[in-house]
């Protein structure tokens, strides 16, 4: 067992280490990027779009890294919507790391960018422990996964910098209510952001950049 754990912990730093040249790269390139983490369906790629649209409207270049385990569904909308995108299939890894990314970032045409999405695989479990080198980290949950998400989840919540709760135009529907998936982010992640948003409206995503620093 104690092997094993000293094996995990060069794993992680490997990562960090690996995270920490990504970040590098991005920076001296001057491209902001984030880390968008959620379970499948709760509308990551659909955000992601809406956000894209916002900021080149204001004259940004926006390029995206979609993360699957298989399939190019999502790297197909980025690409339809006119948006430099690579596609990584991870197969039998529930989580990007921060070497996929790196890979990935030699297909992107990173002098022509100001701002890179990076969609993680659809779970709210894995990606958490792997860094990617971004500078912010946003988790996305739908109304529809219900109200119990971050106790469910607390690690991921806890180490993220923006919430948001997407969909909120369902609430009623679902009988979910929004602000008490908010209280339970702010108990264990008092310095993060939530928001309520709807990606298929457009509400929030004002907040979303703001909060993001745009």
């Amino acid at each position: 067992m104690h092997e094993i754990n000293l094996g995990y912990e060069d794993i992680l730093r490997k990562q960090l280490e690996l995270a920490g040249k990504n970040y590098e790269l991005l920076s001296s390139r001057g491209i902001r990027a984030f880390n968008v983490m959620g379970a499948i369906g709760s509308g990551k790629t659909s955000l992601i779009l809406k956000l894209a649209e916002a900021l080149r409207e204001r004259g940004l270049r926006v390029g995206a890294i979609a993360g699957d385990v298989a399939g190019d569904d999502d790297y197909r909308r980025f690409i339809e919507a006119g948006i430099p995108a690579v596609n990584i299939n991870t197969r039998d890894q529930c989580h990007l790391d921060a070497h996929l990314v790196e890979h990935a970032l030699e297909g992107l045409p990173l002098d022509k960018l100001d701002v890179l999405f990076i969609e993680n695989v659809g779970n709210l479990v894995c990606p958490a422990d792997f860094p990617l080198g971004t500078e912010m980290e946003i988790v996305v949950v739908s109304v529809t996964e219900g109200e119990d998400m971050v106790r469910k989840h607390p690690k991921i919540f806890a180490q993220t910098d923006v919430l948001v709760v997407n969909k909120v135009d369902l609430a009623l529907t679902v009988g979910v209510d929004p602000k008490r998936i908010v209280a339970d982010y702010g108990k264990i992640n008092p310095h993060g952001k939530a928001i309520l948003a709807s990606a298929k409206s457009g509400r929030g995503i004002g907040e979303i950049l703001s909060a993001l620093g745009f």
